[in-house]
């Protein structure tokens, strides 16, 4: 394998079965895209099919598409029912869709926007999904975080859908935090089964659509520097794709850019904020968001932990 890890090192994946979120455009298209190259079978599960049937049309290989709004549990639960009726193994679950910075908005269930589509609607889409990938050795669940988990960013279980106030930053913190502490806590879950495992990864600064809310006091310099500190999003889904497909990964781990400040570059290993990996906060967010999808995994539930920082 080379220093620099790209598309060259994925394994081939013929025989193996990935459902990418979100991918239409952007980070998820270049994964799908990877992917079905290298010989899996893929299924893009987008909100809008019709760019989706675009999407696979410029693809190589097995590529289809299934309908899936992430802003909307019923949609969820019907997307999680039509591929669990036409697929019967998941090596590969990428949850990659997500919003950033939108203004002030909800979802079709009542969450707000960031938090119900980044993390509840994952979350949910999941544990719906997981018993499909237990049974197969190597089975991985890779979720896309971002370096704004640093950001503003604490899990507000007081106000978790910012009815009392907002902030489109802190918000997305929020969800961009749950997002790892989601994946750490599955890990956790996994753990003893033995045959999947739970990672994430983060894409840097990619130029992608993503951005197209970011405030204007940010958006106005970041035009100017974008050839600076950004990436096309053929290297942003690189962390993304090194997660699901290298042999050497192991559950639990972050993947990121090996640029500075992890803005741009090839994919390594990476690590998180320290309030990611509060144990107790992650069993809690856990509970809350079976609470509030409606959705249990086939796990069983990990031992309960003290409060814990690392």
């Amino acid at each position: 394998m080379s220093e620099h890890w790209t598309t060259a090192d994925i394994p081939d994946q013929r025989g193996r079965v990935a459902v990418v979120t979100g991918a239409n455009t952007g980070l998820g298209y270049e994964t799908a895209k990877a992917l079905a190259e290298h010989g899996a079978s893929v299924v893009l599960a987008v909100r809008n099919t019709e760019a989706g049937e675009r999407a696979a049309a410029r693809m190589t290989g097995d590529v289809t598409v299934q309908a899936l709004d992430l802003t909307s549990l019923d949609s969820v639960r019907t997307a999680a029912a039509a591929l669990r009726s036409r697929l019967d193994r998941i090596d590969l679950l990428i949850n990659n869709a997500g919003v950033m910075y939108t203004p002030k908005q909800t979802t079709q269930d009542g969450f707000e926007l960031q938090f119900g589509t980044n993390h509840l609607g994952h979350f949910a889409l999941t544990g719906l999904l997981l018993d499909l990938l237990l049974p197969v050795p190597g089975s991985r669940v890779v979720t896309v975080s971002s370096t704004g988990h640093r950001i503003r960013a604490a899990i507000h279980f007081g106000d978790l859908q910012w009815e009392r106030s907002y902030s489109r930053v802190a918000a997305y913190g929020q969800s961009k935090l749950a997002n790892l502490m989601f994946t750490y806590e599955l890990q956790r879950r996994l753990a003893p089964h033995g045959t999947t495992v739970a990672v994430a990864a983060h894409p840097g600064m990619s130029s992608t659509e993503l951005a197209r809310n970011t405030p204007p006091a940010v958006r106005v310099p970041l035009t100017w520097l974008a050839p600076l500190i950004t990436q096309p999003p053929a290297m942003g889904a690189l962390p993304t794709l090194r997660a699901a497909t290298d042999p050497a990964v192991l559950g639990g781990q972050y993947y990121g850019p090996d640029g500075h400040s992890q803005v741009k570059g090839h994919p390594r290993l990476v690590t998180s904020s320290p309030q990611s990996h509060d144990i107790a906060v992650q069993q809690r967010l856990w509970a809350v968001s079976e609470d509030l999808t409606g959705v249990t995994f086939p796990l069983t539930p990990a031992r309960q932990h003290p409060a814990h920082s690392a």
